[in-house]
């Protein structure tokens, strides 16, 4: 298996997606979708940063 380096894109959103969560968990600030589900929005962007390491196209 090859890795490569995720697209700019892919990179950004598992950034802002990670970023997000943890400043609704550490600063306890109300991001409604985010508010209850830190665990699987941190894991969902380490997934997506994942996949666009491994998976072509992404």
């Amino acid at each position: 298996m090859v890795l490569k380096a995720p697209g700019i894109v892919t990179f950004m959103l598992s950034v802002i997606l990670m970023v997000a969560t943890l400043i609704n968990y550490f600063f306890n600030s109300q991001i409604p979708i985010l508010t209850g589900n830190e665990m699987w929005a941190f894991l969902g962007s380490q997934i997506i940063l994942v996949m666009g390491c491994i998976m072509r196209g992404l």
